[in-house]
Order: structure tokens, then C-alpha cells, then sequence
């Protein structure tokens, strides 16, 4: 056991619940359960806490798509992500919701405590409003152009293009995403917290040691364009909860979503009465406090969570760990590019524990990007878990299983190398502590060389075939099996499933970080079994080729959901008006257009991509008519195209028009004609 005996609550970032775990997430939660693991193996008393960030818009529109009440959606994904995170063993303490009564308590309480002290203010804004949906869009749901460089089908908070940020007031062109509409200024009363009132006390924080040097060096920056106040309030309809005293505001989920780390443990003290929630949450607290997280969301667990926290009469974390992003073969994830890969489609194809060990070898203590190489991938779980770790133990086991019954020798031979291995331990230790996985795993690597290099010098195969050599490949295969032992020891807190499956071949009690100090002697061991296989190309090309499918599956569900939505819109307004007025008509900007290039769009049924010369401008336009013409065909030829129509993102790219053809369809379809003189740009009257 460790000498002092420690109490840690560590967290990790809430994954939202409304969409499916992918490799990217995995990073941060592998990362924190294998230091969680590696602390429980030292004898400290460590809580490993999470669950579901479950409020917000984009919620409530899911469910709303899905025609089902926003809390059975967030319940849904709760199982979901709680099993894919028991595929890749990662082991919660309690893993809940922040739709809880105890979230809802912890946040009413904290939102008191801070209007009493005068950190929480109202006031009235101009925000956009979507008057066909009626509702105030948060930025995710507002697009236009960018006001800095003009790309067209940004975000109303950041432009991906350029890089720019801007308020959504900003945005040029701007329509809603969930209606199409052109969102209107409206004003509204809006709560703030005053986060400059903590600017004093975040300084001096943020510098103390409790977050990485990038970490601290990104805050500093924002210190120097001065700490602005934070909206915490949404407008209804909005799926969270309600605001004491208000009948239509809401906290934003940025507010209740990091107190979910609270309920959680409540909600944990409450099932297992040895833990006291005070004495991990008041403001005196001698326990250790970590959240760790992704690089993304530094913002609101450096500066926001630590005042939220202080302001409240809480204690602030002990430190804050944040991830790097993945990528996949060098490239962002993306669904576009076909580098998007579900927890689920990985854990129906390959072994999760291969991931783990992936993804330890390559995380360090900064805050850097994972790329995930899968040539890279295969060749380090051959080499390093197939070819060096468990190749040790196949190799020694044979030879003790078959010539001695199962029975180790009685002494190590070479105490002088076998110390090697136990005085690595306090190295590896510490490399797991301060979160420098990498290094470990090299080390670790190391030691498998120097294992294999003594089996390969004494050559126990050799000696077995002389009677009087016996007794030394006994001695030799037990050393061998000791620094397999050793080795599985430091490997434990990354390979936790390996680590039972050896347990039970050398017939021992789960392995603690302390018993790298014993070695196993006059023991007899079990009949050894495969631990680990090859991997083959074939298994990693089945699963990226499940990915695509997955990815194609999504995109044919969202497609036809929107068909159907407008089918049923289509019907209403039909009902509700057969007719639509002259003034209507007028705003079609109706144009001739030049088909200049002409090509199929791979995986579309229907779709041709067509480059338009309008005579000023050039377009991008995916149309429906593949059925009745070949590309080459098209090229040269006029057609009309809906000039003024909002472009539409389509997995394919984005469509920044609309052709139109006459015809009953299929093989019946026609475009426009070069003739009676018609250039392109030209108006259609």
C-alpha cells in the first residue's frame, strides 16, 4: 500500500446526450480511467465519477426530430454511452445525468448564493429570433456569411473558413437552420454573472499549479482583453431547468452541466453512505479534486467553473487536465471525408484494449493532438503487445507448464537484472502520475527488450534437451515469468481485461502497484492461455468500411427525415393555402445559367454535381437529374437556376442553388435549351 493514503474524486467531461460516442471521445475518457486505475493500484481511496450533459436546444430539436420527449432521449443516450464506455473499460463510480433533482438542487442553490452576493445581474439584449419557429436561436442554429472574409454557410459564433469570431448579429445573409427563415432582432432580459468580479481571484489560481502551462499561458490572453461578463439564462422553449421565480427562463446548460460533476457524486453519497459530500465539495476540503477534459471546453472549467465554485462557498479543483483532439490517419474526424468512427462500429471489429494501449502510447502530460495511423496502430499491438509483452510469458510458460507441472522455481536467478525491473516501477509511477503515458509505455517497451533479449541469450530450448540442465530452465522460465509479472503490473492500469486473464494464469490475487516488490516464487501457475493476437489489415479495413456505412446510413436518415419534414410543411401550407401571392412570386430570383462542368457525385443515387456560370459569378449546384442525363451531355447547355435560394450543406458539399427541370421525372426531365438568344446572368421574366 502506498505510505499516505489519499482522497481523490476525479471527473471527466460530460459527453452531450444527444449523439453517439466516437474514437475522439475516447481519447480524454481513456486517459483519465487508466490514471484512475494506475491510483486505486497504489492504494489510494479514488472516486471516478461522470455522466450525461443532458440539457440545451439542440436536445430539445433532437427529440422534437425524433418525436419523442426530450427526457426519454437523454435517458436513451445515457444507456448508450454508458455501455460503449464499459466496452473500452472505463470504469465509472457512478455515472448519471445532469437531468437530476439533485443537479436542479446544487444549481438553484449556487444561483442564490450568487445573486446574494451581488455576482448575478439582469439585463435586456438583442438577440436573433427565428419568427417562423418562434424562438431566440442559439448560435449553432444561425447561419450566413462570414463579415470578415464572405464565406458563405458559417456558424453565427465562428467562421471555419477564416478562423474569425463574431457575434451572430454579424453575420451577413443570415438565415435559421432550422426553418430557413431570416432571423429577426428581438430583445429580451437575460441574467448575467459578473465574472470580472473574479478576476482577482482567478488570476492568482489559474497561476498556482492547477492547469497545464498551455493552459495557463491561453488564459493569460484573455485576462489581457479583460474577463467578460456571462449569460446564463435561455428563453423558452428550452429543455433544462427553470430559473427560481421565472416562468420562461432557463439556465443555460453551461451553467448546470459542470455542477452535474456534484450531483453525480451526491447521487453516489447517497448509494454509498462511507462518502461524505461535504468533505469532498466545502471550501476547507483536504481531498484532491480533477476534472479532466478536452481542450475545447478550457474556457468554461478554468475561469468559469473555478469563480462558479469560489463565489458559492465550494472548493475549486485541485487541477484541470485537458486533451488534444484526434485524428484519423492525419485528418480531422470528419463524416465528409469518411474519418468519422463510432465507439460501437470500433467495438463490433477490434479489441478495445488495443485502443487503450494505442492511445497510451502516444498521450503525454500537454495538450497536443492524437493522430491515429492505422498502419501505425496495427504495427505498434503486433510488435509491442503480441511480438515483445506477451511474448515473454508464451515463451516460459511452455517450458514450465510441460517440464514442471506448472511450478515456478524457487529463487531468481539473476537478482541483480530482476531489480532493473523493480526499480522501474518508481520511474514508471511517477510517469503515470504526471500523465506523461508515452514515456511510460517506452520504458515499458524497453524492459520487454531486455526480457526477451535474456530469454534469447540463455536459450531455454536448447538447455531442455540436456537432462542435467533441468533444474536451470526452471530457474530461467520463472525469472521470464517474474518479469512478465513485473511488467503486468505497470501495464495494469492500461490493460485492466489482459491483467484478469493473467491473473488467472499465474493463479494469483488481483495485482496491486506493491507486489512489483515480491517476486512469484515456489508457485504454480496455471495452463497458459493466448492473451493477445495479431491484428490483420483485413479486420481494420471491415471496420473503416463500417464507418463509411454508418456514416451513409446517418446522412440517408437525416436526408429523409428533412423530406419528410418538408413534405409535411409542404401539406399544411397546401391546406392552409393552394395559392401563393403575386409579391411571393416576385422574390424569386429566377436566371440563365451556363452548365460549364458536369460530373456524377460518388454515392448519390440521383445527383449530378454542376458548375453554373451566371455571367458575374460562378456556383456549385447538386440536381436531381442524373436519371435523365450523362454529365457530358449537360456541358455547354442553359438552364434556369432559383438564384436567390438559401445554400443548403449536403454531405457532399454545398449547393448554392437550384436547377429546374420540367418532366415527369425518370428519363423525362428537361432543362433549358441554348437558344433565342439567352446569356447567361440573364433575368427569367
Amino acid at each position: 500500500m502506498a505510505n499516505t493514503v489519499r482522497k481523490l474524486l476525479v471527473t471527466n467531461a460530460l459527453p452531450y446526450a444527444n449523439g453517439v460516442l466516437h474514437l475522439g471521445h475516447l481519447v480524454g475518457y481513456i486517459q483519465a480511467d487508466i490514471w484512475v486505475r494506475f491510483q486505486k493500484m497504489r492504494g489510494h481511496d479514488c472516486t471516478y465519477i461522470c455522466g450525461s450533459d443532458s440539457h440545451g436546444t439542440p436536445i430539445m430539436i433532437q427529440a422534437e426530430k425524433l418525436g419523442i420527449p426530450p427526457e426519454k432521449l437523454v435517458e436513451q443516450m445515457r444507456i448508450e454511452h454508458q455501455k460503449d464506455f464499459e466496452g473500452f473499460f472505463v470504469d465509472f463510480d457512478n455515472y448519471y445525468t445532469t437531468h437530476s433533482p439533485e443537479n436542479k438542487e446544487l444549481a438553484e442553490t449556487i444561483f442564490k448564493r450568487h445573486v446574494e452576493a451581488g455576482n448575478i445581474h439582469k439585463r435586456t439584449i438583442k438577440q436573433l429570433f427565428d419568427p417562423e419557429r418562434k424562438m431566440f436561436l442559439p448560435d449553432r442554429f444561425i447561419k450566413g456569411e462570414c463579415p470578415r472574409c464572405g464565406a458563405k454557410d458559417q456558424y453565427g459564433d465562428s467562421c471555419e473558413v477564416c478562423g474569425a469570431t463574431y457575434l451572430p448579429t454579424e453575420l451577413k445573409n443570415p438565415y435559421s437552420t432550422l426553418t430557413g427563415a431570416q432571423p429577426i432582432e428581438k430583445e429580451s432580459e437575460h441574467y448575467f454573472f459578473k465574472l470580472q468580479n473574479f478576476e482577482t481571484m482567478l488570476r492568482d489560481w489559474t497561476q498556482a499549479g492547477h492547469l497545464q502551462e498551455q493552459m495557463t499561458n491561453k488564459l493569460n490572453e484573455w485576462f489581457k482583453d479583460g474577463l467578460q461578463e456571462w449569460d446564463i439564462s435561455r428563453d423558452a422553449p428550452y429543455f433544462g431547468f427553470k430559473i427560481p421565480g421565472e416562468n420562461d427562463k432557463y439556465f443555460y446548460v453551461w451553467l448546470d452541466a459542470p455542477i452535474g460533476y456534484m450531483a453525480s457524486f451526491k447521487n453516489l453519497c447517497e448509494k454509498e453512505k462511507k462518502l461524505n459530500f461535504a468533505e469532498y465539495w466545502d471550501p476547507n476540503s483536504k481531498t484532491e479534486l480533477y476534472h479532466f477534459i478536452g481542450k475545447d471546453i478550457i474556457y468554461f472549467h478554468a475561469l468559469f467553473w473555478p469563480a462558479i465554485l469560489s463565489g458559492a462557498e465550494f472548493r475549486t479543483p485541485t487541477a484541470v487536465f485537458a486533451n488534444g483532439f484526434l485524428t484519423v490517419d492525419g485528418q480531422k474526424m470528419s463524416k465528409s471525408r469518411g474519418t468519422y468512427i463510432k465507439a460501437r462500429t470500433y467495438l463490433n471489429y477490434l479489441q478495445p484494449e488495443y485502443l487503450r494501449y494505442y492511445y497510451a502510447a502516444k498521450l503525454s502530460d500537454r495538450i497536443e493532438d492524437l493522430d491515429i495511423n492505422f498502419d501505425d496502430f496495427a504495427q505498434r499491438v503486433n510488435a509491442d503487445l503480441v511480438g515483445k509483452f506477451v511474448n515473454i510469458a508464451s515463451r516460459c510458460a511452455s517450458f514450465i507448464n510441460k517440464n514442471f507441472s506448472g511450478k515456478l522455481s524457487a529463487r531468481i536467478v539473476d537478482a541483480e537484472l530482476f531489480n532493473e525491473f523493480i526499480n522501474a516501477g518508481d520511474s514508471i509511477a511517477e510517469k503515470f502520475e504526471n500523465l506523461q503515458f508515452s514515456q511510460a509505455i517506452r520504458q515499458l517497451m524497453a524492459l520487454a527488450d531486455r526480457a526477451n533479449q535474456y530469454i534469447d541469450e540463455k536459450k531455454p530450448w536448447s538447455l531442455a534437451k540436456d537432462p542435467a540442465r533441468t533444474e536451470e530452465v526452471q530457474d530461467i522460465c520463472t525469472l521470464g515469468i517474474n518479469f512478465f509479472r513485473t511488467m503486468m503490473i505497470y501495464l495494469k492500469p492500461v490493460l485492466p481485461e489482459t491483467a484478469k486473464k493473467v491473473e488467472a494464469f499465474l493463479n494469483i490475487s488481483p495485482l496491486t502497484w506493491e507486489d512489483k516488490n515480491f517476486p512469484l516464487l515456489n508457485h504454480t501457475i496455471n495452463e497458459f492461455q493466448p492473451l493477445a493476437q495479431r491484428l490483420d489489415k483485413k479486420e481494420i479495413d471491415a471496420m473503416k468500411t463500417a464507418a463509411l456505412e454508418d456514416i451513409e446510413k446517418s446522412t440517408n436518415t437525416i436526408s429523409n427525415h428533412t423530406e419528410q419534414k418538408q413534405s409535411e410543411q409542404k401539406t399544411t401550407e397546401e391546406k392552409s393555402n393552394q395559392y401563393i401571392s403575386i409579391d411571393d412570386f416576385a422574390k424569386i430570383d429566377l436566371r440563365i445559367a451556363k452548365i460549364i462542368h458536369a460530373e456524377h457525385v460518388e454515392g448519390a443515387e440521383k445527383l449530378l454535381r454542376l458548375e453554373l456560370d451566371l455571367g458575374d459569378q460562378k456556383r456549385q449546384v447538386f440536381a436531381g437529374i442524373k436519371s435523365a442525363y450523362q454529365p457530358e451531355q449537360l456541358i455547354g447547355r442553359l438552364t434556369v437556376i432559383v438564384a436567390n435560394l438559401a445554400p443548403r450543406k449536403m454531405r457532399f458539399g454545398v449547393s448554392e442553388g437550384m436547377v429546374l427541370a420540367a418532366g415527369p421525372g425518370g428519363q423525362d426531365l428537361w432543362i433549358l435549351s441554348p437558344d433565342n438568344g439567352a446569356q447567361p446572368g440573364m433575368k427569367v421574366k
